[in-house]
């Protein structure tokens, strides 16, 4: 889910940390429903008025959580909690260190296999490796791994948030979304 907040001057703001004050729009993270909260009036009758609902709220919302995931890898880097590069991955996950894996959406699909021989634990790939590599001052990067904590959940839950608004909806709602109150916007403190 997402939380969005009515400004003072009425704009619709995405709340990805779930921490400004007002009452709370909360909507599933999946772009058809932000786009049809957006379009259909979903917000002004949730916020009960008259709202201001930017036309790129979908791509917005997209490039802020692509780069909230990247300045959480950077925090992850920086406390010594992340490792990039496939060498430094696999003993992670060899040692039993990691708790979550972050690959580039482009690098290859084969090395990426590679590198999770028989690993269980959970994989995301929210970013490129260009951006990958820029957290790790690199030029690119394709492996990274975090150790447990609340970053490594952090950055799970933005990334799946992020994959739900990328994804379109192939017949229907994605896979592995659902729950009772799924495409309604609802309105909470």
């Amino acid at each position: 889910m997402i939380r969005f907040v009515i400004a003072p001057d009425g704009a619709v703001v995405p709340d990805l940390g779930a921490r400004l004050p007002g009452r709370g729009i909360w909507l599933s993270a999946l772009g058809d429903v932000v786009e049809t909260a957006r379009t259909r009036g979903g917000f002004a009758r949730a916020a009960r008025g008259p709202v201001t609902v930017s036309p790129d709220l979908l791509s917005g919302l997209q490039r802020a959580l692509a780069r909230r995931i990247g300045e959480q890898l950077g925090l992850a880097r920086r406390a010594g909690q992340a490792v990039a590069g496939f060498t430094k991955v696999r003993e992670w996950l060899e040692t039993g260190r990691a708790a979550l894996i972050v690959q580039a959406a482009d690098g290859s699909p084969d090395e990426r296999a590679r590198l999770l021989r028989g690993w269980q634990g959970t994989v995301v790939t929210p970013l490129d490796g260009a951006a990958l590599g820029g957290v790790f001052g690199r030029d690119h990067a394709v492996h990274v791994a975090v150790a447990a904590g609340r970053l490594a959940v952090r950055i799970g839950e933005d990334a799946e948030r992020l994959d739900g608004l990328r994804t379109p909806p192939a017949g229907g709602r994605p896979t592995g979304r659902s729950g009772r109150n799924e495409g309604k916007v609802q309105a909470g403190r």
